[in-house]
């Protein structure tokens, strides 16, 4: 992937002064607030959106009218940026339509069958956390995860005598581990992409500080299990037997996922292996779950072009399977492509700020302040992951958490030589996981609501969220595979 940095701004219009180049991002704080404020979790429907765009026009007017800088520059570093992310767009498309046909076409449904099967009393917790973590994995949606076996396990956990803040912890932490990871998460391409750097290149190098964490918190989660005296039975035969009632449950569909790593393994481009893996998905659908096929296409005729039409509406559209049970609805139901356009809708907007940061030179005068004041990698490092946590509590959204913090930081990073896959991986270990632990945030502020815990009550035992920009900062301290770009690699 191409390093979307652009260089079209006007080298001889001035830079601005530190304290004018924070302007726009101080007016992108007040009118998200203001946003925030209004339309609470529908913030991303469109009232962030909004915002993004009045204070990229805040940046604009600043830039042309204060520094000259002409709008044929402005509108070059724009056309420039959004060329850099127009695969990742196609790719965000491509995502939605996997997620769906692997909801649909058994592979997910398979996977929790088998998987809550494993849970006993004593090692719940951990339990609960793996089984967030490989949901999430799969279906790269915390947000879905948390809201459809998150509020299973939740009930289970109450059932027996787990706190559910200590629940809600274990679930939270498995589903942005799975998230984080996640080819088919939008914040991992959101942060891969923006920053330059190949998605699975990207993945690969987040394990050096996820795996530690999510290693520490699985032994917390087991030591509080073991030590707890939880005792109560479990009868999951309800929700297990709501699954095969629906769909076909059989091993033949595990053979998506295998495929599907086997691609990234090979280091076939993301684009391709994700189509690959949704094309295998919809032949799943249509060799074994015909009949929900049927019902989403919710005609009367059953033939090849009901088929057909369930297999397509997986792909682009909502699908919504009764399966007599509510929890079980909203864990199957899928939004395929059109479930990504507010995703995309934002990251475009998003983007535009960015641009015309850039192009104003606004992001280079901020740029050389955090320059001055770091001194080594771990100041570095440390320094834009405080910068994503911050973002996260001033701005409430962790899509443009993630775009500024990158944006402020890319020059920095490359002007000490290191790779940028050091950057988006400190983005994701800041920016995405500790979203979820502000309660003003659209993440804390909706997985409170769905699982009906306060976002401070649960934020103590979200240890994985916790620990993951300590361990980034600790693993830049160490430099455990980290090493200075060499030229030509793109990096």
């Amino acid at each position: 992937m191409t390093d979307p940095q652009p260089q079209s701004h006007d080298r001889r219009t001035r830079i601005p002064h530190p304290l004018i180049a924070f302007i726009p991002v101080v007016s992108l704080v007040v009118l998200l607030a203001l946003i925030l404020t209004i339309f609470h979790t529908d913030s991303l429907t469109g009232g962030s959106q909004i915002a993004l765009i009045f204070a990229s026009a805040i940046c604009v007017a600043i830039a042309m009218l204060g520094y000259k800088v002409s709008w044929e520059t402005i509108e070059n570093q724009i056309k420039k940026t959004f060329g850099d992310i127009s695969v990742t767009l196609i790719l965000l498309l491509v995502v939605g339509m996997l997620s769906g046909a692997w909801m649909i076409g058994g592979v997910v449904p398979t996977l929790i069958y088998y998987g809550v099967q494993i849970l006993s009393p004593k090692f719940f917790l951990l339990c609960a956390c793996v089984i967030c973590a490989i949901v999430s994995l799969l279906s790269g949606s915390s947000w879905t995860t948390i809201a459809t076996i998150g509020v299973a396990l939740l009930g289970i956990g109450q059932v027996l005598g787990v706190s559910p803040a200590w629940t809600a912890g274990a679930i939270i932490s498995g589903a942005y581990f799975g998230d984080k990871l996640s080819p088919l998460s939008d914040t991992t391409i959101l942060a891969s992409s923006t920053v330059g750097v190949d998605i699975f290149d990207h993945i690969h190098y987040m394990l050096f500080t996820t795996i530690p964490s999510f290693v520490i918190s699985l032994l917390i989660f087991l030591v509080a299990g073991l030590v707890g005296n939880a005792e109560a039975a479990v009868n999951v035969e309800h929700f297990t037997n709501g699954l095969a009632d629906k769909f076909n449950i059989t091993p033949w569909t595990l053979l998506v996922p295998v495929v599907t790593g086997i691609l990234i393994a090979k280091k076939v481009p993301s684009l391709i292996t994700l189509f690959i893996s949704a094309f295998l998905a919809g032949i799943c659908a249509l060799i074994f779950q015909p009949d929900v096929l049927h019902e989403i296409a919710g005609k009367d005729y059953q033939g090849a072009m009901s088929l057909t039409e369930g297999v397509a509406t997986t792909f682009f559209g909502s699908t919504h399977v009764d399966t007599g049970d509510t929890a079980l609805n909203e864990l199957v139901s899928t939004r395929g492509m059109a479930g990504m356009l507010n995703t995309i809708w934002l990251i475009i907007c998003a983007m535009l700020f960015g641009s015309v940061m850039v192009a104003s030179r606004m992001v280079e005068s901020i740029t050389r302040v955090i320059l001055r004041m770091v001194r080594s990698r771990t100041s570095l490092v440390g320094s834009a992951a405080g910068t994503g946590i911050f973002m996260n509590i001033v701005t409430g959204d962790q899509f443009i958490s993630i775009v500024l913090t990158a944006n402020m930081y890319k020059q920095a990073f490359k002007h000490k030589g290191y790779e940028q896959r050091l950057l988006s991986r400190t983005c994701e270990d800041a920016a995405t996981v500790t979203s979820v632990l502000v309660p003003w945030n659209t993440c804390g502020m909706t997985q409170a609501s769905v699982l009906g815990v306060a976002t401070l009550t649960y934020l103590p035992y979200c240890f994985f969220n916790i620990l993951s920009p300590i361990m980034s900062v600790i693993v830049a301290a160490i430099g455990w595979k980290i090493k200075k770009s060499v030229p030509g690699e793109g990096n």
